[in-house]
């Protein structure tokens, strides 16, 4: 029987997170404002209002990746950036990214099963050591998350990576699929675990406003195009393909001082797309916006259907 969004936020809670009030993962987080201006290859690639070369204003947040909203910035976990674009017409269409180059499993499931292991305990070893006979494509995922996992040394200077393929489609109708990168204008930089025992529980978003007292902080928004032999339903999967070209420059310039404020509710959505621009197969993707709105009825008491809403320039959920 198919895994629901129900199923994976009780296997979030399982695990530690999912509190509420919260997102049900990445709770602890920070909304800023910016702009984003694409490059004259973007246009090439796909035809979406926001990547013909105008200036755009973006929404853009940083997050640590658990469910714990109290979660000290030096533990170690994935942290995530998600980008929202405001398009000429008053729509919005959404990136989501992370520290992981990978997702952990192919589909919905593996991911559920995973979390079910990962429940604290002394029976915990017993279970990921089950798991592993009978999932052994998720050892792989071990050393992502690892390496995922560190600890950065500022939310400015690490890479963030799509989990998932999207086709693009240009002005001549031409199409390939790609995978999002953000990477740091400032370089990569992470701390040794000794070095962050003394940072303060909230380092990285004090550190990022300071930074940003200094000037805008940049990422180089590229793109990945698969090869053909690089699979665009499995997020698991790495791509063999090299090809990659920069899009575009999102610039971070303040904090965002307006959303998020008594009801209004922030929802990145990576399915919420727009012309030019069109979701893979990938099943994890899809099932991403069904706990979306699990995730928002976790956060608000109010039953959203099946689906999440779109949201436009108002963001009504």
């Amino acid at each position: 029987m198919p895994v629901t969004p129900d199923d994976a936020i009780a296997a979030i809670r399982g695990a530690g997170g999912a509190c509420p009030g919260y997102r049900a993962l990445h709770a602890k987080g920070t909304l800023y404002r910016g702009t984003f201006t694409a490059t004259p290859d973007a246009a090439r690639l796909s035809r979406a209002r926001h990547l013909d070369g105008t200036p755009v204003p973006t929404l853009v947040r940083f997050s640590n990746g658990s469910g714990n909203p109290a979660q000290p910035d030096a533990a170690q976990g994935v942290r995530g950036l998600a980008v929202k674009f405001s398009l000429p017409d008053g729509s919005t269409t959404d990136v989501s990214t992370q520290t992981a180059r990978l997702f952990a499993a192919s589909g919905p499931d593996g991911f559920v099963d995973l979390l079910k292991a990962l429940r604290p305990g002394p029976a915990m070893p017993f279970r990921l050591a089950r798991l592993f006979a009978t999932r052994p494509a998720l050892l792989r995922a071990l050393p992502v998350l690892a390496a995922a996992g560190k600890i950065p040394a500022s939310y400015a200077t690490i890479e963030y990576h799509g989990l998932h393929a999207f086709r693009w489609i240009a002005a001549d109708g031409s199409a390939r699929f790609v995978r999002y990168h953000l990477i740091p204008a400032a370089g990569v930089e992470h701390l040794a675990r000794p070095a962050s025992r003394n940072k303060d529980r909230d380092f990285l978003t004090d550190e990022l406003n300071s930074r940003l007292g200094n000037g805008p902080v940049r990422f180089d928004f590229r793109v990945r195009i698969a090869g053909p032999n690089d699979s665009t339903v499995d997020p698991s999967a790495p791509w063999r393909s090299d090809d990659t070209v920069s899009v575009g420059t999102i610039e971070i310039t303040g904090l965002d001082t307006e959303r998020e404020h008594g009801g209004d509710i922030v929802v990145f959505d990576p399915m919420r797309v727009t012309d030019g621009i069109e979701p893979s197969e990938d099943p994890v993707l899809h099932f991403r916006t069904l706990a979306y709105s699990a995730s928002v009825k976790l956060r608000t008491g109010v039953d959203l259907g099946a689906q999440a809403p779109d949201a436009g320039s108002s963001e009504p959920i």
